[in-house]
């Protein structure tokens, strides 16, 4: 039994040298099973002419007639699998779409970063340097992400309803103006008595047109 071990601790360790080595060569890359990212956005076997931008790559043509229609050759990338009408498998289609730049693309095709830092009641309306990215089943030329100027719409959660209501029934007391985060003037109506009601009419007539908004410059919900 004794000697029947001894050939066996060698093979053993050959076994254990094998193992660590082929799991050494996995790990460095030598055989790579990672699965693209651009794969999670891809439908399987859906049409190859549906497919979102980052799954195909086309040979556009810059030169084409801006808002003509346009037609280019397009191949879909490694680990992508799609099919045409008749639910064949294809890896080369001809994509139609209409010739613009991805920035000269409608609001509604492409999402904006937005920003708080600005007034969105003000005159002249301040914009701010907003960064868009394309929707994904869009295709356009050029550069899918771009800068944009745009108009600051954003809101801090004041409603317009409710701060008329205050203005009608207690504008008396400044109660409008300080739900608009406007203290000082809610100060000088509460100590006034609403500048004799002058002052009281007059809040209900601005903020009944929208010209008084909240104190950090946002837009009424």
């Amino acid at each position: 039994m004794a000697a029947a071990a001894v050939p066996l601790r060698p093979l053993c360790r050959l076994c254990r040298v094998v193992l660590f080595l082929s799991q050494f060569y996995i790990l460095s890359g030598g055989e790579s099973t990672d699965i693209p990212p651009y794969v999670m956005k891809c439908p399987s076997n859906g049409l190859c002419s549906r497919l979102p931008a980052d799954c195909i790559d086309c040979k556009t043509n810059f030169s084409c007639v801006y808002g003509k229609p346009v037609t280019f050759d397009c191949t879909v990338k490694p680990s992508v699998t799609c099919v045409d009408p008749d639910f064949k498998s294809q890896k080369s289609f001809i994509l139609n779409m209409t010739c613009r730049f991805c920035w000269q693309l409608p609001e509604a095709d492409y999402e904006c970063s937005s920003s708080s830092n600005c007034r969105a009641v003000s005159c002249p309306r301040q914009r701010y340097a907003a960064n868009c990215t394309v929707r994904d089943h869009i295709h356009c030329l050029g550069n899918r992400t771009f800068p944009k100027m745009l108009y600051c719409n954003w809101t801090g959660g004041y409603k317009w309803s409710t701060a008329l209501a205050l203005s009608i029934t207690l504008g008396g007391f400044g109660a409008d103006r300080f739900y608009l985060g406007q203290w000082r003037e809610g100060l000088g109506k509460l100590f006034s008595f609403g500048g004799l009601g002058i002052w009281t009419l007059i809040d209900v007539l601005l903020i009944g047109v929208g010209y008084v908004g909240p104190a950090d410059g946002s837009l009424y919900i």
